[in-house]
């Protein structure tokens, strides 16, 4: 197979993933005098904090995706390749994908991250993450597939695993979808499934430091906390997993839980592809790169977003994974790219911190900006304006108001549905 990408004397900048750093980028570059390519596995963006709304059953998977293709359809000097990348080969600038190569003048990295399992096999074949639009609809297959099977049962241990649902990790994700659960199991379940007594069911979500949010003001963590219990979630703190067998969660202190759900979302993992130096990788398998996010060891290849670890003051670490982070870092990028090329210097890439927010339920939420920290309906609202703004087409924010106002007014969705792919050998996991 062949690529079929026209040869032109414009520099070719080929970047890998179309995530928020890799789309802010292409957006950003499209007007200038480049060839740009797009490697992608998907032929959409997706919009990963709504993942928890899609797995809920609160948004369809449609609505949080866009296809890339519509959005540079006007776009001449954009060219799309949906592939897998196989690897690198830095020497030649050349990408190595499942359609053939891909030769590169300057190469950006924006793969982001993907579930870290810590080297437990079991979790890595049993647990469901929330990384992609798939995964989420694939947990809510699952979710609904148990309360179908709930109903005619006769043993009573099958059942209770049946609608016990456990969480690990006690992150935005984690949280949000705990909250999410929550209300369905109080408002929606109930009316699905009357022949259920779901007073009987439970939700956990795990954690393994002594607070949620760790990257939140202490107040926030502890808000949220509150939050989740008074929904009726049952949160352990101090509680590492130590492993799962498809029926029962293992944890370290000694204790089980029965449960046929269980979602791992308690840690992240760079996805940098094959080839590169081993002296070009810090912690978390993430790219090591200078303040103009130029990788360790190369000239002409970058990385941008969730892989991409720099070091500056202040962040020692690393910046935080987040979509602001990968967002201008692409910006920044995006305009060092054409000063490098009009020969004037780099600019340093400086975080501004504009603040992180997670929803709990309905009202419920909690905001930390620079300046102010708030709870509550007021929050939730703002929570809501935020993410309606960050995403892509204006037909999927006329989507997405519908349906939370639908759900608001009427606590409820019409969106559960047991979607299976109908092709031999093909399933979501």
């Amino acid at each position: 197979m062949q690529s079929n990408i026209p040869k032109v004397p414009q520099k070719r900048i080929v970047i890998i993933g179309g995530g928020f750093a890799g789309l802010r980028l292409l957006r950003k570059l499209v007007k200038h005098t480049f060839q740009l390519v797009l490697i992608d596995k998907n032929n959409y963006h997706q919009f990963q904090p709504l993942f928890y709304q899609v797995a809920t059953a609160g948004l369809e998977p449609s609505a949080i995706s866009f296809p890339y293709r519509k959005i540079f359809q006007s776009r001449k000097n954009v060219f799309i390749r949906m592939t897998e990348v196989v690897k690198i080969d830095p020497e030649v600038r050349c990408v190595y994908t499942g359609i053939g190569q891909i030769n590169y003048d300057i190469l950006v990295i924006a793969s982001g991250a993907d579930t870290n399992y810590f080297g437990n096999q079991n979790l890595r074949a049993l647990a469901y993450p929330m990384k992609s639009v798939s995964e989420a609809l694939g947990l809510r297959n699952r979710l609904l597939e148990n309360y179908e099977n709930a109903l005619i049962t006769t043993d009573p241990e099958e059942k209770q695993g049946l609608l016990n649902l456990v969480i690990v990790g006690g992150g935005p994700t984690g949280v949000e979808l705990s909250g999410a659960l929550a209300e369905m199991k109080r408002f929606i379940l109930p009316k699905d499934y009357p022949e259920i007594d779901f007073g009987a069911m439970h939700i956990y979500l795990l954690e393994a430091s002594p607070a949620l949010l760790n990257g939140m003001s202490r107040k926030s963590s502890e808000k949220a906390y509150q939050y989740l219990l008074k929904l009726g979630v049952k949160v352990w703190l101090n509680s590492m997993v130590r492993d799962y067998d498809g029926k029962t969660v293992f944890l370290a202190n000694g204790s089980v839980l029965g449960t046929r759900t269980f979602v791992w979302a308690a840690g992240i993992t760079g996805c940098a592809p094959e080839g590169m130096q081993a002296g070009s990788f810090g912690k978390g398998n993430r790219l090591l790169v200078d303040s103009c996010n130029r990788v360790s060891g190369y000239e002409n290849i970058y990385a941008i977003g969730d892989i991409a670890l720099m070091q500056q003051d202040g962040f020692p670490n690393g910046h935080p994974q987040v979509a602001q982070v990968a967002i201008q870092q692409a910006s920044n990028l995006a305009e060092n790219l054409v000063r490098q090329h009009e020969g004037k210097p780099l600019k340093d890439f400086r975080y501004k911190d504009l603040g992180s927010m997670a929803t709990i339920g309905r009202n419920l939420a909690v905001v930390d900006l620079p300046f102010l920290h708030f709870q509550g309906i007021f929050a939730w609202f703002v929570w809501m304006f935020v993410h309606l703004m960050s995403i892509v087409g204006v037909k999927n924010r006329l989507m997405i108001f519908i349906n939370w106002l639908w759900n608001y007014f009427t606590y409820d969705q019409s969106l559960r549905l047991i979607i299976r792919p109908k092709s031999k050998g093909t399933q979501i996991q």
